[in-house]
C-alpha cells in the first residue's frame, strides 16, 4: 500500500474533527479580511463582499432556523471569500429588551424576588450577568456551525459603540420632527406592563360573541360588538352617510345612561361604514380602539379611557369599577338583559391579540408615548436612492418603498415583494418606547415634567444642571436593531470599515421578520445615510420536522442542532438543511436526511483516501494542470467538470445554493466516485502480482496513461473540495490539510 497520511487509515471522525478545525481556522485570523490581506491570499483593492449576522436574541441556545440562517449565510461568504473577495461577515448578538427582562424576571421570581425588590440599577446587573452567560453559549454554538465570522468585530445591540449611534439617531430624527411624543392608542400588554409594536402582536384563533343592543330605550340606533365592556367609553355612532335609515340622524348628540354611567353619543356619518355589514352602525370607541381613535380625531369627539395598564375598569360604580374587563363584560351584558336592550348574541370565529413575548392579552389603550411618523416629509439631502433626488422631500415610507421598487434592493424569493408593500401601505407611526428597564433608555431629559413651565432636552448625553430627569422608558428593541448595517461598522462616524463594507452585500433572514427588521432596516439606513442598507434580502423560511409540524420543545420535535451536529456532524446537519430547499420555503427535516449526508462525508473521506493512495508517487499540484498533458479522454473529463463549474458558479452567483449543493453531491458522488474513480482502477493498478509469482510490467503507452489519470484524478479531488467546501468545510478543509500538495495553506483561501 502507497504511503498517506496515517488518519485516512481510519473512518472520517467529525467529532474529532471539527472543533479542532474551527480553532485552526480562528488561529489563523483569517475570518477578519483584513489579515486575508496582509497574509497575501486577498488583493488590497479587491471587490468587497460584506454581510451582517442577524443578531440572535441573548434569552437563550440557538435552534435550528438559527443553524439553516447560519448555514445559508456561512455559503455565501465561504464562496466569495474563496473568489478573492475581500469578504466581511460581522457577527454580533440583541439584546431582545422584552424578551430577556421577561426571561430574567420569571429566574427571580423563582427566588420569591420581583424586579421592583431589587430597583433599576441591581436589576439591570441581574440581567447583564445572564447576557454575558448566554453571549458566550451562543457563540460556541455558532461555532460548531462552521460559520466564518470575524470575531474580532463582534458587536452587541447595548454596547456603548450602539448606544452613541442609537443617540445620534434618536437626536437626528426628534430635530428634523420624525420623532414625537404623543398622546395616541397603543398595544398595550398589561401582563408585561409595556406597550408592543404591531408586529409583536400574535393572533390567536378563538370563539367570540357578537352583541347586538341599543345604548337606551329610546336611542334610535341598534349597533353591534365583541366587547360590552368598553361601551361605556363610547362616544359617537359612525353611520354612511349615505344609508337612508340614519341620515336625518348624523350630527345629532344623544345623553344616555349605559349601566349607570352617562354618555353623551353622536351620530357622525363616515364613508368607511359599511351598510350592509351588522347594523349599519358602528360604536365608536376612542380611547381603546385604532380605528375609533382615527375616526374620534377627524370628528372632534372626546376620548374617554375606562379601562386601565392592569385590564381593570376604572368607570362606574362599585357594580364596574376595580372589575377586570371579563368581569365588566358578564356585569354589562347582565344589565342590557335586565334592561330588554339586548336583542340577540351570534357566536363566531376571532382573532385574539396577545403579546408575543408574555402571552397578555393586548388592551388597546391611549397613551402619551414616543412615536416616529412614517408620513411627515422631509427633505433629502445627498441622495444614494434611487428615483429620490437631492432636495427631494419625501416620507420614510416613500423611501421605504422607492428602494424596493427601483430594483436596488432585491427580495428573494420576489413574492414577498407584495408581502412588503402591503404592510407599507397599512403602516401607522411606530411608537418607539417602551415602559420596560431593559434597553435604550430615551435620551430625553426634563425639568419640571407635566407642569406649564416643562423643558425637554434630547442629546448624545445628559444636560449640564441639576433638577433634569431622564425619561424612564427604554426604545423598542428594533430601533437599535434597525441601525444594525452601519452602526456595526462605525457610524456615525467615518470608518474605514463603513466606507469599504456599506452598503452591505446580502441581509439573509427568516420571512417571519420581513416586518420586525427588513423594513425597518430600509428605513432607518433611507433616512440617516440616504442610502440603502443592502442589495439582497435573501429570505428562508421555516424549518419543520419531517411531518411537516413546527419545531418546538412541547412537541418534542424540536431537533437541536447542537445535538444533531454531535451525533451526525455539523458538515451532515448543514447539507440537510440546503440541499433542494429554495428561498421563502419551508423544510421538513428528519434524522434520516441528516444521517444521508453524514454518508456522504464518509464518501469524499474515502474517495480521497484511494486518490491520494494511487497518487502518492506523482509531484504534482492540482492547480498546475495543463490539460494538454492529459489523454485525451481524460481532457474530455476536464472539459466536462470546467462545464459543471461554470454552471455551479452561475447558480452560487445567482442565490440558487438550493440547487448548487444537490449539483455538488450528485456530482462528486455519482460522476466522480462511481464513474471516474471506478473507471481509474484499470489505469492505476496496471502493476502488481499475477497468480503471486508473475510480475505485470507495463507498457510505455499504460504508463503514460496512468501518470494522466493520476493527474486528472489529483486535479479533479482538488477541484471538487473546492466546490464542496462552501457546504461542507470541515469534511474537506481536514481532507485539505493533508494533501501532500496543495495550492494554498488553507482551503477557505484557496482559490475558487
Amino acid at each position: 500500500m502507497s504511503q498517506i497520511p496515517e488518519k485516512f487509515l481510519k473512518p472520517y471522525d467529525s467529532k474529532e474533527t471539527e472543533a479542532k478545525i474551527y480553532q485552526m481556522w480562528e488561529d489563523s485570523g483569517l475570518f477578519n479580511p483584513d489579515v486575508c490581506i496582509a497574509k497575501g491570499f486577498t488583493k488590497p483593492d479587491a471587490e468587497t463582499f460584506s454581510m451582517s449576522l442577524p443578531p440572535p436574541n441573548v434569552t437563550g441556545v440557538l435552534h435550528m432556523g438559527h443553524a439553516d440562517m447560519l448555514t445559508i449565510e456561512d455559503i455565501m461568504v465561504r464562496y466569495h471569500r474563496m473568489t478573492g473577495k475581500r469578504t466581511l461577515w460581522l457577527p454580533g448578538t440583541d439584546h431582545a429588551a422584552i424578551a430577556t427582562q421577561s426571561v430574567v424576571e420569571k429566574k427571580l421570581s423563582k427566588e420569591g424576588i420581583r424586579k421592583t425588590d431589587l430597583g433599576r440599577e441591581k436589576f439591570l446587573e441581574k440581567v447583564s450577568e445572564f447576557v454575558e452567560e448566554s453571549k458566550s453559549t451562543i457563540i460556541k454554538q455558532t461555532k460548531t456551525m462552521g460559520a466564518s465570522l470575524d470575531w474580532s468585530r463582534m458587536a452587541f445591540t447595548l454596547d456603548e459603540k450602539r448606544e452613541v449611534a442609537v443617540r445620534t439617531a434618536f437626536k437626528q430624527m426628534y430635530e428634523d420632527g420624525l420623532i414625537y411624543r404623543g398622546f395616541r392608542i397603543v398595544n398595550w400588554d398589561p401582563k408585561g406592563q409595556t406597550t408592543v409594536s404591531d408586529e409583536e402582536v400574535v393572533y390567536e384563533a378563538n370563539k367570540a360573541k357578537l352583541y347586538y343592543f341599543k345604548y337606551s330605550a329610546d336611542f334610535p340606533i341598534m349597533i353591534a360588538t365583541t366587547r360590552p365592556e368598553t361601551k361605556v367609553g363610547d362616544t359617537g355612532v359612525a353611520v354612511n352617510p349615505n344609508d337612508p335609515r340614519y341620515r336625518d340622524l348624523i350630527g345629532q348628540t344623544f345623553k344616555v345612561n349605559f349601566c349607570g354611567v352617562e354618555l353623551n353619543i353622536k351620530v357622525f356619518g363616515d364613508e368607511n361604514v359599511d351598510p350592509e355589514f351588522g347594523t349599519g352602525a358602528v360604536g365608536v370607541t376612542p380611547a381603546h380602539s385604532f380605528v375609533d381613535f382615527e375616526m374620534a380625531q377627524k370628528n372632534q369627539l372626546p376620548v374617554i379611557p375606562v379601562i386601565n395598564e392592569f385590564a381593570r375598569m376604572i368607570v362606574g360604580g362599585e357594580n364596574l369599577n376595580g372589575k377586570k374587563t371579563t368581569e365588566a363584560r358578564e356585569i354589562i351584558v347582565k344589565w342590557l338583559e335586565e334592561n330588554n336592550l339586548l336583542e340577540k348574541v351570534e357566536e363566531f370565529d376571532q382573532n385574539i391579540s396577545t403579546a408575543e413575548r408574555t402571552g397578555g392579552i393586548i388592551e388597546p389603550l391611549p397613551k402619551t408615548q414616543w412615536f416616529i411618523n412614517v408620513n411627515k416629509t422631509f427633505k433629502i439631502k445627498k441622495s444614494n436612492l434611487t428615483n429620490i433626488t437631492d432636495g427631494q422631500e419625501v416620507t420614510l415610507k416613500e423611501i421605504m418603498r422607492v428602494s424596493v421598487d427601483s430594483g436596488q434592493i432585491n427580495i428573494l424569493p420576489d413574492r414577498f415583494e407584495k408581502v412588503y408593500h402591503n404592510w407599507i401601505n397599512n403602516l401607522r407611526d411606530w411608537c418607539i418606547s417602551r415602559q420596560i428597564w431593559y434597553g435604550h433608555q430615551i435620551p430625553v431629559w426634563y425639568k419640571n415634567k407635566g407642569t406649564d413651565t416643562e423643558e425637554i432636552y434630547v442629546g448624545l448625553t445628559a444636560p449640564e444642571g441639576a433638577d433634569w430627569e431622564q425619561d424612564p422608558d427604554t426604545l423598542d428593541t428594533w430601533f437599535s436593531s434597525g441601525l444594525w448595517t452601519f452602526s456595526t461598522l462605525g457610524w456615525p462616524e467615518e470608518t474605514d470599515d463603513f466606507k469599504n463594507y456599506h452598503p452591505t452585500n446580502v441581509l439573509e433572514t427568516g420571512t417571519d421578520i420581513i416586518f420586525f427588521w427588513v423594513a425597518r432596516m430600509i428605513l432607518m439606513s433611507g433616512y440617516l445615510l440616504n442610502n440603502i442598507p443592502f442589495k439582497t434580502v435573501y429570505l428562508h423560511g421555516l424549518v419543520r420536522d419531517a411531518h411537516g409540524r413546527k419545531l418546538s420543545k412541547s412537541l418534542g420535535n424540536g431537533g437541536d442542532p447542537i445535538e444533531m451536529s454531535d451525533k451526525f456532524g455539523a458538515d451532515a446537519v448543514r447539507m440537510s438543511l440546503i440541499v433542494g430547499v429554495g428561498p421563502g420555503n419551508d423544510l421538513n427535516l428528519s434524522e434520516d436526511k441528516i444521517r444521508a449526508y453524514k454518508k456522504f462525508g464518509n464518501k469524499i473521506w474515502n474517495a480521497s483516501r484511494f486518490i491520494l493512495e494511487s497518487t502518492s508517487d506523482l509531484d504534482f499540484k492540482g492547480g498546475d494542470l495543463d490539460k494538454a498533458e492529459l489523454h485525451a479522454d481524460d481532457q474530455k473529463i476536464m472539459d466536462e467538470f470546467e462545464v459543471f463549474m461554470k454552471d455551479l458558479t452561475d447558480d452560487m452567483d445567482n442565490f440558487r445554493f438550493y440547487l448548487a449543493s444537490e449539483k455538488v453531491y450528485h456530482y462528486f458522488w455519482h460522476t466522480f466516485a462511481d464513474i471516474i474513480i471506478e473507471q481509474s482502477k484499470e489505469f492505476i493498478n496496471i502493476e502488481g502480482d499475477k497468480d503471486n509469482s508473475e510480475k505485470i510490467i507495463p507498457t510505455a503507452e499504460q504508463t503514460i496513461r496512468k501518470k494522466s489519470r493520476q493527474k486528472l484524478l489529483y486535479s479533479l479531488l482538488i477541484k471538487n473540495l473546492k466546490a464542496i467546501h462552501p457546504f461542507m468545510p470541515f469534511v474537506t478543509e481536514e481532507i485539505w490539510q493533508n494533501l501532500p500538495n496543495k495550492e494554498a495553506e488553507y482551503l477557505m483561501v484557496a482559490k475558487w
